[in-house]
C-alpha cells in the first residue's frame, strides 16, 4: 500500500507540474478549458461525485490523505474541462485557498498551539499528575466515560474547544482504564456540536439567529402582500426568540447527547464499536493494530523525564487557563460588537463574539502558563519545554494536512455546486408536513458532502425557511397555523447538519476529535456511524415526522425516542467486558 501511495503521489506531483505550465500559458498537451462544460457541471449531479469518491476510497482503502486528495483532483478536473493536467494544478490551487481562508488558519494555529500546550504538560510530567489523581476517583472503566461526558458540560460554549480540550486532557485516563480510543472519540464528537447547536450560550447561536432572521426579512422585502410582509419582519426582529421555541424540536442533537450516556451507563455497545471496545477490554490495545492514530502521542520529546516530579496542577492549570480566557474572550470580543442600542444580555454578547480570537487569545495563554509552570519549578528547562512545545505541534500535523485537504474539498464542493444541487431537491412539490423531515434529510446528506455544518445551514436556511412560509407554515409566527412545522423545518436544517457532520469522514469536527483522541480517523468513522444512524432513524420516527402533523407534543417525542433508543440497546447492545472476560 504504501508503494502504491507513493506511485500515486509522484503521478500527481508530475501531472502538477505540467499542469502549472498549461496554467502559466504554456501548452504541452493542446487541451483548452471549456467553459460551457464547466458550467453545465454546476448543481447537476456530477456534483456530488467529488465528495463519494473521496468519502467511499476513504473507507474502503483507510487512506486518508490519498482520498481526499482524489476528491478535490476530481473536482478540479471537472471544472479544467476534463483536462487532466490542469485539473491537477487546480487542485492546489484549492488548497492554497482552504489555507488562506482566515477562520482556518485560526483553526490550524488553535489546534497547533493546544497541541504544544498538550506536548509541555506531557513532558512536564502534569498528564501523568492528572491521571494519577483521576485513579482516586474514576476507577471503572464505566466511571471514566461518564467523567468524559459530563466534562462536555464545562466547555459547552465552543464545539472545538470542546473537542480539543477534552480529548488532549482525558486521553490519559481513558487509556489506563482501557477505553477504546474509538470510544473516546466518540463520546467526545457526539457531545460537542449537539450541545453547542442546542444551548442557548454558544458560539454558534449569532450566526444560526442570523440565518434565519436574514431568511425572513429578504423574504419579507420580496413579497407584495403588506400584511405578510409586516409579519415575516416581525418575526425577523424576533428571531432569538423564533431559535428558543425550535429547540425542542431539535430531535437528533438531544438524542444524541442522552444515547452517548445511555451507551455508558448500561455497558452496553454493537456494531465495530463492540468489537473495538471487547479489543481494549481485553487488553489487546485502546488501538487497533496497524492504524494510523490523526496524532502521535509516543515521541520521545512528549515522555516524561523519569527523575522529575509529577503534579497535577501543571495540566490542571493551563487547561483552566485555556477554559478561562476563552470565555473571557468570548464576552470582551462580544461586548464590543454590540451595537450600541442592543441590549446587554450574556445570549447577545456571545452572539456577536469572535470565538477564532477568543480560541487563539486562549490558546496561547495555556502555552504561556505550561512553559513558566515547568520552568520554574526546575521540572524542565527552558530549552526542554520549548522542544515539548515544538513536539506537540508535530504530533498535530498528520491531522492538520487532514484538515486542509477537507477544507479544500469543502472548496471543490463550492465551485462545483453540490450543496445547491441538493438544496433544490427541497423544490419539487410535497405535503407540507413531510417538509421538516425531507428537510432534515437533505441537511444531512449536504452536510455529509461538504464536511461543514455551517455551510449547510448558509446553504439550507435561505431555501428552507422562505420555502416553509410560501407553503403555509408559521403565519403569523407563535400561535400562527402551522407554527411547529416552521420551527421543525429550522430545527431540521441544524440537526440535519449535525447529524450529516457526524457521519462524514471529511468532516473538521470529525478530524479534530480523531486528532484531540489520537484515533485513527476511519476507525472513529466507522464506529460512530451505526450510533448515529440509529438515533437519526428514531429522531425521524417518534421527532420529525409525529411532530409536524402535531400528533405529539416534541417533548414527549423525545421521551418516546430516548424510550426506544434504551430497548434498542436492552436487546441488541452487549456488554464489551462480559465477551472479553
Amino acid at each position: 500500500m504504501k508503494k502504491f501511495t507513493i506511485t500515486v503521489f509522484l503521478s500527481f506531483l508530475f501531472l502538477a507540474i505540467i499542469g502549472f505550465a498549461e496554467l502559466m500559458g504554456i501548452s504541452i498537451t493542446g487541451a483548452e478549458t471549456d467553459a460551457e462544460e464547466t458550467s453545465a457541471i454546476f448543481g447537476s449531479w456530477i456534483s456530488l461525485l467529488p465528495p463519494l469518491v473521496a468519502i467511499a476510497l476513504a473507507l474502503i482503502t483507510r487512506e486518508v490523505i490519498l482520498s481526499l486528495f482524489a476528491g478535490v483532483w476530481i473536482g478540479a478536473f471537472f471544472l479544467m474541462g476534463y483536462n487532466p493536467f490542469t485539473g491537477t494544478a487546480a487542485s492546489f490551487t484549492f488548497l492554497v485557498e482552504a489555507m488562506a481562508d482566515p477562520y482556518h488558519v485560526s483553526i490550524i494555529i488553535f489546534s497547533l498551539l493546544l497541541g504544544g500546550m498538550v506536548g509541555v504538560m506531557s513532558r512536564g510530567g502534569g498528564t501523568k499528575g492528572v491521571v494519577a489523581q483521576l485513579e482516586k476517583f474514576a476507577k471503572t472503566r464505566t466511571q471514566g466515560q461518564v467523567y468524559t461526558w459530563l466534562s462536555a458540560l464545562f466547555i459547552f460554549f465552543d464545539d472545538y474547544a470542546n473537542t480539543l480540550i477534552r480529548g488532549n486532557a482525558l486521553r490519559p485516563m481513558t487509556d489506563r482504564l482501557s477505553i477504546s480510543r474509538e470510544k473516546l472519540a466518540y463520546i467526545v464528537d457526539s457531545t460537542a456540536a449537539p450541545l453547542a447547536v442546542s444551548a442557548v450560550i454558544t458560539t454558534w447561536i449569532g450566526f444560526e439567529i442570523t440565518q434565519i432572521s436574514n431568511s425572513l426579512s429578504t423574504l419579507a422585502s420580496q413579497t407584495e402582500d403588506v400584511a405578510l410582509a409586516a409579519q415575516l419582519q416581525a418575526g425577523a426582529d424576533n428571531a432569538f426568540l423564533i431559535f428558543l421555541d425550535s429547540i425542542p424540536y431539535l430531535f437528533y442533537p438531544i438524542l444524541a447527547l442522552g444515547f452517548v450516556l445511555m451507551v455508558i451507563v448500561m455497558k452496553r455497545d454493537f456494531g465495530p464499536m463492540l468489537e473495538a471496545e471487547q479489543r481494549a477490554a481485553s487488553g489487546g490495545g485502546v488501538l487497533r493494530p496497524g492504524s494510523t492514530p490523526a496524532a502521535d502521542t509516543n515521541m520521545e520529546s512528549l515522555q516524561p523525564l523519569p527523575d522529575k516530579p509529577q503534579r497535577w496542577y501543571n495540566a490542571a492549570v493551563p487547561v483552566l487557563t485555556v477554559i478561562i480566557v476563552a470565555l473571557y474572550g468570548l464576552y470582551s470580543t462580544g461586548l464590543s460588537g454590540l451595537d450600541v442600542d442592543a441590549a446587554r444580555t450574556i445570549t447577545n454578547i456571545i452572539g456577536e463574539a469572535d470565538p477564532f480570537a477568543a480560541l487563539l487569545w486562549a490558546s496561547f495563554a495555556g502555552c504561556a502558563v505550561a512553559i513558566s509552570m515547568v520552568v520554574y519549578q526546575k521540572v524542565l528547562t527552558m530549552g526542554q519545554a520549548l522542544e515539548s512545545l515544538v513536539g506537540g505541534m508535530q504530533s498535530m500535523l498528520m491531522a492538520v494536512i487532514i484538515l486542509v485537504l477537507a477544507w479544500g474539498l469543502g472548496e471543490v464542493t463550492q465551485a462545483v455546486g453540490t450543496g445547491p444541487f441538493l438544496a433544490g431537491a427541497l423544490q419539487d412539490t410535497l405535503p407540507i408536513f413531510l417538509l421538516p423531515g425531507l428537510v432534515f434529510f437533505i441537511a444531512a446528506l449536504t452536510a455529509f458532502s461538504t464536511g461543514t455544518s455551517w455551510g449547510t445551514m448558509a446553504i439550507l436556511f435561505p431555501v428552507v425557511i422562505p420555502l416553509a412560509v410560501v407553503m403555509g407554515a408559521g403565519v403569523g409566527f407563535a400561535g400562527g397555523e402551522n407554527y411547529g412545522i416552521l420551527l421543525g423545518s429550522i430545527s431540521s436544517v441544524m440537526a440535519g447538519a449535525v447529524f450529516g457532520d457526524h457521519c462524514s469522514p471529511i468532516s473538521d469536527t470529525t478530524v479534530l476529535s480523531s486528532m484531540s483522541s489520537a484515533c485513527d480517523l476511519i476507525d472513529h468513522v466507522r464506529t460512530q456511524l451505526p450510533y448515529a444512524l440509529v438515533v437519526a432513524a428514531v429522531a425521524l420516527v417518534v421527532g420529525e415526522i409525529p411532530a409536524a402533523f402535531e400528533w405529539i407534543h416534541p417533548v414527549f417525542g423525545l421521551i418516546a425516542g430516548f424510550v426506544i433508543l434504551y430497548f434498542i440497546l436492552r436487546f441488541y447492545g452487549k456488554n464489551p467486558e462480559a465477551q472479553s472476560a
